[in-house]
């Protein structure tokens, strides 16, 4: 099948700053899709619209049943960054899918900051918790971070502050692109509780101030830098046992009887697209195992409280396991290999 899906990246300027191949996909569209700002760009033409609903997901479903139709899936920036065009692209064989990017909020940021892309750590905080800033936070780095709305940056200074990194400075870029572009600079420790623009790209150079909470980039964090009741393996074996498993981008770890959950953070950490799930039949320490993994950046851990081997059933099948509670019994064993 030939592409019927496009989907064409736009900036602040709208569809007025489409290059002639974007200009093309968006005039030849039988049927139009994306956000309701996106498609207020586009003035009605009669064709029909598919705004995206709530969830998400039902949104991709209507539109594959558009199939073979031909759809423009209207997006910001670099529909394959962060946006919509991975989400269709799990979805949708790439023969039958065009993309057509526009500059991203990444790159307009270091255009406007003066900073080295390869030298930046990107995020989005769109579905994600502001704690997920945590992940990256020492000395000297500096961070970009997608907004979810007006009030993020300053969740960010806050978090910013209560983790000794008060002195960090940032810059909050609004509408990047188009003529309500605006930036507010100032330091996190000062930064006001006002709301800034929905659309917004939060910066931030970080300086460490006494006792900054500064997590460094190998396994093994120092111990006091989880919640535990005793239940922790110690950093000097958790350095060793990440070393021993290996985590590889995309791999997924069981971390059975996870205590405080640290082997599986470490796991989360070593790469994005790392996956992992903590399985830990107490239900308090299965609560302190997600505060843990969001204090730490590893926010998209998945937390089973239950028994192993019992727990297991079900779960998608790991690359790695690693037993901490209930090494005795013989069937988690059994139950790990098998899976």
């Amino acid at each position: 099948m030939t592409a019927w899906l496009s989907v064409v990246g736009v900036g602040e300027e709208g569809a007025d700053g489409l290059g002639p191949r974007g200009r093309a996909l968006l005039d030849s569209a039988e049927v139009l899709a994306g956000g309701r700002r996106h498609l207020a760009m586009v003035p009605d033409d009669g064709r029909p619209r598919l705004p995206w609903p709530r969830p998400f997901a039902a949104g991709i479903d209507a539109l594959l049943a558009l199939r073979p139709r031909r759809v423009c899936v209207l997006a910001t920036g670099d529909p394959m960054h962060y946006g919509v065009g991975a989400a269709l692209a799990r979805r949708v064989p790439p023969g039958e899918m065009t993309v057509v990017p526009a500059a991203d909020a990444f790159a307009l940021a270091c255009a406007e900051l003066k900073w080295p892309r390869a030298e930046v750590a990107t995020l989005s905080l769109h579905a994600r918790p502001v704690a997920a800033l945590a992940a990256y936070l020492r000395p000297g780095a500096r961070l970009l971070a997608l907004s979810r709305n007006g009030a993020t940056p300053a969740a960010c200074a806050r978090l910013l502050s209560a983790r000794g990194f008060g002195d960090s400075a940032m810059s909050v870029l609004e509408h990047m692109g188009g003529p309500q572009f605006r930036r507010r600079d100032g330091r996190a420790r000062d930064w006001p509780d006002a709301p800034a623009a929905a659309l917004n790209t939060v910066a931030v150079r970080c300086a460490a101030g006494d006792g900054a909470a500064a997590a460094g980039l190998v396994p093994g964090l120092a111990d006091a830098a989880y919640e535990h009741d005793g239940q922790l393996t110690k950093r000097e074996v958790r350095a060793a046992t990440l070393a021993a498993l290996a985590p590889a981008p995309g791999e997924l770890l069981w971390d059975v009887g996870a205590g405080a959950g640290s082997i599986a953070v470490e796991w989360l950490r070593a790469h994005p697209a790392c996956r992992a799930i903590a399985v830990e039949r107490d239900p308090a320490r299965a609560a302190r195992i997600r505060r843990n993994a969001e204090a730490l950046g590893a926010d998209r851990l998945e937390v089973v409280t239950g028994a192993a081997p019992g727990a297991l059933a079900g779960l998608a099948a790991p690359d790695a396991a690693f037993i901490g509670g209930g090494a005795a019994d013989a069937a988690v064993w059994d139950a790990c290999r098998a899976a």
